[in-house]
């Protein structure tokens, strides 16, 4: 018997330039940006711990900003998908969690691990990350405990509750299409990103107890929009045992 999930529908980010006066209004204060958007959409990619480091009081911010059913996906550190490519992850990661994401609390949702289009199937590497992943917000915070100087006086350890975190990984190389990959994902539990494009492969198993889905542009990697009919396969995708309709 298949039971409806919750859906949510989220940007990536929400600070762009070209969208002020079109998506935001004209006078719209850049630092109400965020409010503004989560009246709109009930979830948001993190996109600057991609990047960088941020602040514990950064993520106070962004949730005291939203609503109190909103949720966040976080992107990983590139540091440890692109440069390192997982090589001496353990103080890396230990950052990335160290950095203030449990301030989030319960608006914590799925961390997105993103892999660069050179990054190919590595079982051994990529399974030697899995077992580092925390899986709930107390082995988070005891992982973060091994962070190292850059984030002295500028860490945030403490949890709100005990709660579970979800993993998502993003591939954009082509030996990833296999079903050696899925089955690692089954087996670890990690969340598959359905990534609709067509400079990557479109994978859309179902590996873990959600789906993630990235719309970065059927016809023009981040450019070409979604028209109505569009929007309406993926509407029929989302429906009970519809998950792998392609």
């Amino acid at each position: 018997m298949s039971h409806a999930g919750q859906i949510r529908i989220g940007i990536s980010g929400w600070r762009y330039k070209g969208w002020r006066g079109t998506f935001y209004p004209q006078k719209l204060a850049q630092r109400r940006e965020l409010q503004f958007a989560a009246q709109h959409f009930n979830t948001i990619e993190l996109n600057g711990s991609f990047y960088s480091l941020q602040r514990p009081q950064s993520f106070q911010q962004w949730h005291d900003e939203t609503p109190d059913d909103f949720v966040f996906a976080v992107k990983g550190s590139r540091y440890l998908t692109h440069m390192l490519k997982l090589t001496k992850a353990e103080k890396p990661l230990a950052n990335f969690f160290a950095q203030g994401v449990l301030r989030l609390g319960r608006k914590l949702g799925p961390i997105l691990w993103q892999f660069p289009p050179q990054f190919a199937f590595n079982p051994e590497k990529l399974q030697s990350f899995f077992d580092l992943l925390p899986r709930t917000h107390s082995a988070a915070a005891a992982l973060a405990q091994g962070h190292d100087e850059r984030l002295k006086g500028r860490s945030w350890l403490e949890i709100e509750a005990d709660l579970p975190i979800r993993h998502a990984i993003e591939i954009r190389h082509a030996s990833c299409d296999c079903a050696d990959f899925i089955s690692l994902l089954r087996k670890n539990r990690i969340g598959l990103v359905v990534a609709d494009t067509v400079d990557w492969p479109l994978l859309m198993d179902v590996t873990a107890d959600f789906v993630y889905c990235r719309l970065h542009g059927s016809e023009q990697l981040y450019t070409s929009g979604y028209e109505a009919d569009a929007i309406e396969v993926w509407a029929r995708r989302s429906l009970p045992g519809r998950a792998a309709e392609k």
